[in-house]
């Protein structure tokens, strides 16, 4: 399969995992708290049976690395090539009904995304990325319509200063910092994995993010990012990987470019 091809294969899983996602959003759930005290919801645990069932027909011999069953105990040991799966990103938007919550999934090659998949279920918002990246507006469960999606792309730097997007939950002060010291003008927020793909439709220039996150949080909308002309680079520079065994998957510090530094 072509990159784009399974970014598009992903996209569908996606949208039917959406379906349980949205029963329990529409619901009066109750959220409990998992041992790292972060959030967890029925939501989470049912799209992602759906998902790793999906994914064991799709690419039954590449192993996947899913928040929920990596929670649960679940490690399997990754090599060159291996799956990341966050069944619902945004768990703090999805429990305060903000609706900025997604569906991740990204293949990983030697350390790099090179498709994935976010789906954004309450905004019924599609992203893809592959060779190249894609947008598309579906509903939950609705069948993918490649001639629906339209091609996604980074812009170009506004000369008269960048625009950052941030985490609603978790700006602070020396995420503020960096983006002040990059000249940015305006700051907008959004929650979840959504804030690649603002750079990756081209509304925004600029993710910076110094706080903790898990492989599984960025990988899809990295990929995304990158088909659309982006990059994620460590902030000083170097290329941000993948695969951080050592670190039990845990990501340190990135910045997200709409236009890579040079």
């Amino acid at each position: 399969m072509s990159l784009n091809a399974l970014a598009q294969a992903f996209g569908q899983i996606c949208l039917e995992a959406a379906i349980p996602v949205m029963e329990v959003y529409e619901s009066d759930f109750t959220a409990e708290q998992k041992a790292d005290k972060s959030p967890v919801t029925e939501a989470d645990k049912r799209a992602e049976v759906i998902i790793l069932d999906a994914l064991s027909k799709l690419l039954p011999d590449t192993p996947v690395l899913a928040e929920e069953s990596f929670e649960a105990g679940v490690r399997p040991s990754v090599s060159d090539e291996f799956l990341l799966v966050d069944p619902v990103d945004g768990t703090k938007e999805f429990i305060a009904k903000r609706g900025e919550f997604t569906i991740n999934i990204a293949l990983i090659r030697k350390g790099v995304p090179v498709a994935g998949a976010v789906y954004a279920p309450a905004l019924k918002q599609l992203y893809l990325g592959g060779e190249s990246a894609f947008t598309g507006a579906f509903e939950p469960g609705e069948t993918l319509d490649e001639a629906r999606m339209a091609p996604a792309q980074t812009r170009q730097t506004p000369e008269g200063g960048m625009t950052a997007v941030m985490s609603r939950s978790h700006a602070d002060e020396q995420t503020k910092a960096f983006a002040e010291a990059r000249g940015v003008v305006e700051a907008i927020s959004a929650g979840s994995s959504l804030k690649f793909c603002k750079l990756a439709e081209g509304a925004a220039d600029l993710y910076p993010r110094f706080g903790p996150t898990m492989e599984w949080d960025t990988a899809a909308g990295h990929a995304v990012l990158n088909a659309a002309g982006g990059a994620v680079t460590e902030p000083d520079g170097a290329p941000f990987r993948y695969g951080k065994t050592a670190d039990d998957y845990k990501n340190g510090a990135f910045v997200a470019w709409g236009q890579p530094p040079r």
